[in-house]
Order: structure tokens, then sequence, then C-alpha cells
């Protein structure tokens, strides 16, 4: 498990610059020396406007040669570590979770489920509470992704 941790602290840094490239409701297909990724803005999201918040996305990446690929989400702000982390699309609900040493971020156990039904779904919705008590609802449209999910696949 810290070797894990240890290398989603180097990818995290990494792909940190990778929300210059996203687009609201679009899927984008990147390419780098040793990953590549595909990920997609918000369509929506219910934060009250006096909150403040960083960039929030949803990535789903993998090393190149390797065949495992990750779901990513990227909340803005530092997740509450007790609380739950739930993804739904359309009508199924997959729990995420969170670490101390990247707050920001949320993965799942469940890679491999979580991408069947992003590429079967319409729209994927995450559910976060922040280190503050806010609770926040954003929305994709995974309308795209199984084309740009094809492309990781196949181009990396």
């Amino acid at each position: 498990m810290k070797i894990f941790l240890n290398f989603l602290v180097v990818l995290y840094v990494a792909l940190s610059s990778a929300v210059s490239g996203l687009e609201v409701g679009e899927w984008s297909f990147e390419k780098a020396d040793e990953y590549c990724y595909i990920g997609s803005l918000a369509t929506e999201t219910d934060l009250p406007s006096d909150k403040k918040r960083g960039d929030f996305y949803v990535l789903v990446y993998k090393n190149i040669g390797n065949p495992d690929t990750v779901v990513q989400i990227e909340a803005g702000y530092s997740y509450n570590a007790s609380s739950e982390i739930i993804i739904s699309i359309d009508k199924g609900e997959y729990k995420f979770y969170t670490t101390e040493d990247l707050p920001t971020a949320a993965w799942t156990e469940e890679d491999s489920k979580v991408i069947f039904a992003m590429k079967k779904g319409l729209e994927l919705k995450v559910t976060g509470e922040s280190s503050r008590g806010t609770v926040t609802n954003d929305t994709y449209t995974l309308n795209g992704f199984t084309t740009a999910y094809n492309k990781l696949t196949d181009d990396c």
C-alpha cells in the first residue's frame, strides 16, 4: 500500500497540470512520456457562489504499456476524510476514498466496475464533503467517454 501511495503522489503531481487541457462536457485525451489520461470538467455544480474552490475534474489514467486504468476524482478542496465520497452513474453508486497524503483526490478499489458503468452511462455525479463541512454535488456528462477510453487503451 505504501508503494501504491508513493506512486499516486508522483502521478498526482504530474497530473496536477492536466486541468489546463480539459474542457467542460468534453472527454480529452492526453499522452505524456510515461502515462496517458482522459479527463473532463463538470457540466454543473451546486457549490454556493460564496464558497471558493480549486479546479475539479474526473480523470482516467494509465502508465504506458500497463493495462491497468485508474479513475481519479479531483475535488478542488480537501475532502473530509471521515465522510463518504459517492459516485453515482445513472442508477449505480460507487464509494471512493481519499488519503491524508492527497486529501483533494479520491479513488476506488473498483476501477474496472466504475469504468464499465461509465462506458454504459449517460451522467456521472460526485457527492463529497469538504474538510469544512460543505457538501458538493458535481455533474459530468459521459457522452464521448467510450470513444476517449478506447483511445486511451489503444494508444497508451
